[in-house]
């Protein structure tokens, strides 16, 4: 039997959680336990590098977690917990804050972006080192595990790429020790603004602009009922607003019934309002089901409790073992005693 390789993933604990957020990332992960070892991780210490209430992100951090349960992340398949509460990725931070160069952290493009959306709101806005050094939590967060894969996007290469550097320069300072964790490319689909299909689908962008994943059906069926298309004329290429309603339908798992819509369009008897009604009554069966197995969920808030404290001890018996190998490598002595 082929052994099953461990992946490891993280989300940042939103209000929200929308259909692109779902398709481009989660529903991999749950497609990903069947057949590999997951760990997977609200990452509610990578939030706090942005301004936030206490109150939401203490809120925000449970809600994600229920979310990502009624989304089909199985307990009994794969681990999943809440970073802060494996303290482990903290102290290798820093270790790996010791083996990591200023000149690498100043070339990462998220950091240089967020800072920039900091100072469009506010030209005193706090621009905090926390925010300079996340990328390296991130590499803890992967090498507490030994994970060998990471399902990342394009956007995030650049982050794992700075984690497998970390890893060789530790292991050369040091001894081998830290696999380097690979990029593990999956064919997700790029969804887009309902209103302004030129650009990603953001709640930044406004409520308008994406359909939540757990959304009220009279909600979900207008927002798509007024998505953007085009005028209808057959030839040349097709409106992103109209391949963006196709995608979606092809996410779903409807590729043939969007390929009819392709084929109507292009011969010129498209009628967008079928379309949208399609893709509406699709997206309600889908949400219909996640938000009643989400309900359920939410309404046993023991439950979530147990499972935040049973799957954060699951997750810190892997870290501590390979963090306590961590300190006897680099040196440190062993943790103290109360007794």
């Amino acid at each position: 039997m082929q052994e099953r390789k461990r992946i490891f993933s993280g989300i940042q604990p939103t209000s929200v959680i929308h259909i692109g957020n779902y398709f481009g990332a989660v529903a991999n992960w749950v497609k990903l336990q069947e057949d590999h070892e997951c760990i997977y991780c609200v990452v509610d210490l990578h939030a706090m590098t942005m301004p936030y209430q206490a109150s939401d992100l203490f809120r925000n951090t449970r809600e994600m977690m229920i979310d990502l349960l009624a989304c089909g992340i199985d307990p009994e398949k794969s681990i999943l917990f809440v970073q802060s509460m494996v303290p482990e990725h903290m102290e290798l931070a820093w270790i790996l804050n010791c083996v990591t160069s200023y000149g690498e952290l100043s070339r990462m493009t998220q950091f240089k972006d967020k800072a920039d959306l900091l100072k469009e709101g506010d030209k005193e806005a706090l621009i905090s080192a926390g925010l300079f050094t996340y990328p390296i939590l991130q590499a803890a967060d992967i090498l507490a595990y030994k994970a060998e894969y990471v399902p990342v996007g394009k956007d995030q290469e650049q982050h794992l790429e700075l984690s497998r550097n970390i890893a060789v320069r530790f292991n050369a300072q040091f001894q081998p020790f830290f696999p380097e964790p690979k990029p593990l490319f999956t064919e997700v689909p790029k969804l887009m603004s309902l209103a302004d299909p030129g650009r990603k689908m953001s709640k930044s962008l406004g409520p308008k602009h994406y359909v939540s994943l757990f959304e009220e059906d009279d909600v979900l069926r207008r927002k798509v009922r007024s998505a953007v298309t085009d005028s209808g004329m057959a030839g040349g290429e097709m409106s992103p607003g109209v391949s963006n309603l196709l995608e979606i339908l092809k996410a779903c798992g409807k590729p043939d019934v969007a390929q009819q819509y392709a084929a109507a369009w292009q011969d010129g008897s498209i009628r967008y309002k079928d379309l949208k009604e399609e893709v509406a009554e699709t997206l309600s069966v889908m949400i219909s089901a996640l938000r009643e197995k989400r309900a359920a969920l939410a309404a046993d808030r023991q439950y979530i409790k147990q499972i935040e404290r049973s799957m954060a001890a699951k997750a810190r018996a892997i870290a501590s073992e390979v963090l306590r190998e961590v300190r006897s490598i680099t040196g440190l002595h062993e943790y103290g005693r109360l007794s």
